[in-house]
């Protein structure tokens, strides 16, 4: 991939926000959940669709931390409308690890 400068970085929000709401997600193409997150006061709610089946049950993801990217244009996946990214690193099975803050945080604190 090409290097990108700090700015495009910049233009990147990604912030911590606390699981809510976990899903079953049976539409989906492949397994996955729907969940909602708490960004916190200033993005608020956002949902995503996320394929994490693998890994985590539903108990295990409500009250999780993660990191989300939440300036992505909304994207439609069957019928559910997936409002931000949660980030996790996909690794050869394809099982998804979150990435997750090291210790907790305030939601909606930006990466930096």
């Amino acid at each position: 991939m090409p290097p990108i400068t700090w700015n495009d970085f910049q233009k990147v929000e990604l912030r911590t926000g606390t699981i809510v709401a976990v899903e079953d997600f049976p539409e989906a193409r492949k397994p996955a959940y729907k969940i909602t997150v708490d960004f916190g006061p200033e993005t608020g709610l956002k949902k995503s669709s996320a394929q994490l089946t693998a890994l985590y049950t539903k108990e295990q993801l409500l009250g999780k931390q993660i990191i989300g990217v939440v300036n992505f244009p909304k994207k439609q996946i069957g019928p559910f409308i997936s409002e931000c990214l949660i980030t996790g690193f996909v690794q050869d099975d394809n099982s998804v690890v979150l990435a997750v803050p090291e210790r907790k945080v305030a939601n909606g604190v930006k990466l930096a």
